[in-house]
């Protein structure tokens, strides 16, 4: 029987070198080691063989070729992802599919507003592409120099322009997807209406590569924000951001782009490890907000209204970039948080959403939580408040074993998502599921909903071939 498998497998391995040629496979240690490995380190796999495949029908032949030996197909990205979601498991029986040199765009209308790029395509890239066109494609993450579309999609990322323009999933017109039997499903249209049955798309983003294997997306684009200035705000709590977003629409509309909230040790830990950052307060504020709006009247009328804010103390202390250097810095500082943190040691993560009217809500009763719990620990919380999402994680203290601390903290962490579920929220906003969060999918989404998506995988994905072990 061994020698059988053994058998199988060497021959799936040359298929697969076939398939791709020459400089699109490795199975070298060395090469493999960062694509084996998500990037907190916290899940490690071996994989049998790493193929890079350079057109969808390639990608199409490593995956039948993989559901006919019954070896599991695991997509992957950037490899930025925070739950393990694209590292394969320590079988070492999975084969790893990057889809990095798949990256080129296909093509841009700009009088269309729409793009179309392979799943490969760096975000950074295709926001270039947009601008050079004179579009803007608003999907921003701290990681958006090295993640890749096609697995944007595939976690329907987040990041910081949520509370305008919607998540990675609002931005797609149209997908080419490899279903789990090597067939191509061709969905690649750019339109903004259709109503030819059901909208199969969606199915596909945020699935995690667990339903298909995204190839190419289409995408929409934007005009460029027009009088657009960058503000940080010091407040006294999270309170406070809620009513100044409140108050900020009333005066732009839906000109307020990002929104961020940030408690000062976030900006402690950056000056910290990054001795270029400067935060422009002399006095030091518990909370800020860093936001980017679209203007609908004059800087100076925006001012006079800033300056009410102050003086009615909803704001204690301002500033506005002045060119788009500062504004650069400004956001800087928002983008080194996640790096920031890990010197500090071992950190509990949990990406939290709640309905927006209860953000200040579980900031206080979380912080209590965690004192309760980790007296000892140190609370790093910022995030998306314009969307409801905080990034509510908790850092060693400085003499902590850092094993011994994640251990401990699995107890705090199930208590933080007692919380926000009650609260009427989620416990994942958009990092996504991977194999970190089963259990928690399990908890909070079992019953009905578990079971539809059970159905899902298995009408799509009878054999488990793609990303197996991962979501459910």
């Amino acid at each position: 029987m061994r020698s059988k498998r053994f058998c199988r497998t060497t021959v799936l391995i040359e298929e697969l070198k076939t398939i791709v040629g020459d400089g699109g496979w490795t199975t070298d240690s060395a090469d493999l080691e960062l694509h084996v490995t998500e990037r907190r380190g916290a899940f490690r796999g071996e994989t049998l063989i790493m193929v890079s495949p350079s057109s969808t029908s390639q990608v199409a032949a490593i995956v039948k070729a993989c559901a006919d030996a019954g070896a599991g197909v695991v997509p992957q990205g950037g490899n930025t992802g925070l739950c393990g979601g694209a590292i394969p498991d320590q079988s070492g029986k999975q084969v790893l599919l990057s889809l990095s040199r798949m990256n080129r765009i296909r093509g841009l209308d700009a009088d269309d507003y729409s793009i179309v790029v392979e799943a490969g395509c760096v975000l950074a890239d295709v926001q270039k592409a947009a601008a050079d066109a004179g579009r803007y494609f608003p999907l921003s993450l701290a990681a958006e120099g090295s993640c890749q579309i096609g697995g944007n999609l595939a976690t329907n990322a987040g990041g910081l322009n949520v509370v305008r323009y919607g998540t990675a999933r609002q931005q797609v017109l149209g997908l080419e997807v490899v279903l789990a039997d090597g067939t191509v499903w061709d969905g690649l249209r750019t339109l903004r209406k259709d109503t030819a049955g059901y909208d199969l798309k969606q199915l596909f983003v945020g699935s995690e590569g667990t339903l298909g294997v995204i190839t190419v997306a289409a995408l929409k684009l934007w005009p460029q924000p027009g009088n657009k200035v960058t503000l940080l705000a010091a407040l006294r709590d999270p309170q406070q951001a809620v009513v100044l977003l409140g108050k900020l629409r009333n005066i732009v509309g839906d000109g307020v782009q990002a929104f961020e909230l940030i408690s000062a040790r976030c900006f402690r830990f950056v000056r910290r490890h990054f001795p270029d950052a400067r935060v422009p307060f002399d006095e030091s504020y518990p909370w800020f907000v860093l936001t980017d709006i679209e203007l609908r009247t004059d800087l100076d009328k925006f001012e006079d209204k800033l300056m009410g804010f102050i003086e009615e103390e909803l704001v204690a202390d301002a500033v506005i970039a002045k060119n788009e250097s500062e504004a650069t810095s400004l956001w800087r500082l928002r983008h080194a948080i996640p790096e920031a943190q890990k010197p500090e040691g071992a950190s509990l993560k949990h990406d939290i959403s709640v309905p927006m009217a209860r953000i200040a809500e579980f900031v206080g009763e979380g912080e209590r939580l965690v004192n309760s719990m980790m007296p000892e620990a140190r609370l790093v919380a910022f995030g998306h408040v314009g969307d409801g999402n905080l990034h509510f994680n908790v850092t060693q203290p400085a003499t902590a074993d850092p094993e011994t601390f994640l251990a401990e903290g699995r107890t705090l962490s199930d208590a933080l998502y007692e919380l926000a579920i009650g609260m009427g929220g989620s416990f994942s906003a958009e990092h996504g599921i991977g194999v970190l969060k089963k259990a928690h999918l399990l908890k909070f989404r079992g019953g009905t909903e578990l079971d539809l998506m059970r159905k899902l995988k298995l009408a799509l994905d009878p054999r488990n071939t793609l990303n197996p072990g991962k979501v459910i």
